[in-house]
């Protein structure tokens, strides 16, 4: 199991399982969001990360699809902890992998949006890397398509 959390401490939480996948997306949204070059999501069942301490809060906030993202943060710190795409039903948590306690410890299985990757930014030799979005079922595993798959039909 994984733990994170923001800055100041007041929200922890815990992921219960491993990711389905893992996202490093250069959108312009995502940089803009950071104030940085991109941004790595593990993707998650909501049920599977609990909440130890504090309660997140949501915000609306743009995304590359224009259907919007609500981003979830200590209502402290203001520190992102997850987000929710695809008109923000909470089922389905891309959380911040830098809000973990050893961010290092998990590695993108794919880069997204490289079409506006910063110029500067160099891939790992073999890494995926896609223009834009991809089609999940030519690349998940068969375990983590069999988990979607029971979230959304």
């Amino acid at each position: 199991m994984r733990e994170g959390g923001c800055a100041c401490g007041a929200v922890r939480y815990r992921l219960k399982r491993e990711p389905m996948f893992v996202h490093c997306c250069h959108c312009t949204c995502c940089q803009t969001e950071t104030g940085s070059a991109f941004i790595i999501n593990a993707l998650i069942e909501s049920d599977q990360v609990e909440t130890l301490a504090g309660a997140p809060e949501p915000v609306m906030t743009p995304s590359e699809s224009g259907r919007g993202q609500q981003v979830w943060r200590c209502p402290d710190c203001r520190v992102a902890l997850w987000s929710n795409y695809g008109g923000a039903s909470d089922v389905l948590r891309f959380v911040r992998v830098g809000a973990l306690d050893e961010p290092g410890e998990v590695t993108p299985d794919i880069h997204i949006y490289t079409r506006s990757k910063l110029p500067w930014v160099q891939l790992p030799d073999g890494a995926l890397a896609v223009e834009a979005y991809y089609d999940s079922s030519e690349l998940w595993p068969a375990a983590s398509l069999e988990r979607r798959k029971a979230l959304f039909g």
